[in-house]
């Protein structure tokens, strides 16, 4: 291929495949299915594989649902916190699952989608969750109906609940007894739908995790309830498989020193900013130390700090690891830095420039 110019985006299709065939196994094993959760992941040049792997694709706006029936298929289950008539309009012609977060607009709209498979979110008060900011059961949280007595009103309008209490949740035990909870406080509407969503936010695809257990869980679940379970895997879909390559520009000296690569937290990886989380990188571990920083003008615009086996110097490649989550659905043009380009290494080993981003995207994103 033509050499890349850094920043990019590096996603390998066979790590990708690895966390496919583990979903693929889940499905097999528990029944339940697996819809991708575009907000955290839409680079639809891997689409093509994923969709071998994946039942569909859920969605948080109108634009993310139709990306989801025109390049992935399978099904679309459209969600919003809050839908216009506008979006009602478009979504009632795509969507093959719409899932309302309040009673109010389920009654506003059921006319128009009453044909569809229609559910409702459900905000069961707990959750799982290391960010009060990504916590859908937080105080007043507007995520979904809490009044049980407001949902049995409308069951007879819904086939399907969803809850997505889970974010960031790597552990089987808290899964296991979260699921029990629920089972236990909502058995009288699980016994009354026919399909329920249990959101993304579970790492099962995480070295480690225990699978079987997992699977046998849900299926338990499934049979207790005669319940088609559904699972909107984000991270757990992409983990591992994308890299943000940079290079160093310069390395400046305040007590400690500093490298600049030509990338930005606040621009292309905002989720760390947002969590306060250090970038994982791709590199030896060993005695020098250096700050990782970006090019924007924020001057908290820091990768992280890190100890390196090799030493670094102007022109040297830095990788970040771990990348493909809340990344490019998110990526900005803050300073009018480049934006990142967008690269695919397939199974075949053959790597693809998929898309470059230049100054024209940057003048056509203004007015």
């Amino acid at each position: 291929m033509e050499k890349t110019k850094t920043p990019y985006y590096l996603i390998d299709e066979k790590k990708l495949l690895k966390n496919l065939k583990k979903i693929e196994y889940v499905k097999k094993q528990s029944g339940t299915k697996s819809v991708l959760a575009l907000k955290c992941f839409s680079t639809w040049s891997v689409f093509s594989l994923m969709s071998q792997y994946m039942d569909g694709t859920t969605s948080s706006s109108l634009y993310e649902a139709k990306l989801g029936h025109e390049y992935f298929g399978k099904e679309t289950h459209a969600f919003s916190v809050a839908y216009c008539k506008e979006d009602i309009e478009h979504l009632k012609n795509i969507s093959d699952k719409l899932i309302f977060n309040s009673v109010s607009q389920l009654k506003r709209f059921y006319s128009e989608v009453k044909h569809l498979k229609v559910g409702l979110r459900i905000n069961p008060g707990f959750s799982y969750s290391h960010f009060d900011l990504a916590d859908p059961a937080r105080k007043y949280s507007r995520l979904g109906v809490t009044d049980q007595k407001e949902i049995m009103q409308v069951l007879d309008k819904i086939s399907g609940v969803m809850f997505h209490y889970n974010c960031e949740n790597d552990n089987f035990k808290d899964f296991s007894n979260m699921l029990d909870r629920l089972a236990l406080k909502y058995e009288s509407i699980l016994n009354k739908v026919e399909w329920i969503s249990l959101g993304g936010g579970v790492y099962f695809t995480k070295e480690g995790y225990p699978i079987d257990k997992f699977c046998k869980k849900l299926k338990s679940f499934s049979e207790k309830y005669n319940l088609q379970i559904y699972l909107e895997p984000g991270e757990a879909s992409i983990t591992d498989s994308c890299e943000l390559v940079t290079t160093i520009l310069d390395i400046v000296k305040n007590e400690k020193d500093i490298a600049i690569v030509d990338a930005s937290i606040e621009s292309h990886m905002l989720d760390l900013l947002i969590y306060r989380i250090q970038a994982k990188i791709n590199a030896k571990v060993g005695k020098n130390e250096y700050i990782i920083a970006g090019r924007s003008c924020l001057a908290g615009d820091i990768f992280g700090t890190y100890k390196l086996a090799s030493k670094l110097k102007i022109g040297s490649t830095v990788r970040f690891a771990d990348v493909a989550g809340y990344t490019m659905v998110k990526k900005n043009w803050f300073n009018g830095l480049k934006m990142p380009s967008i690269v695919v290494k397939r199974l075949n080993g053959k790597v693809e420039i998929i898309r470059k981003f230049l100054y024209n995207d940057f003048l056509k994103s203004l007015s």
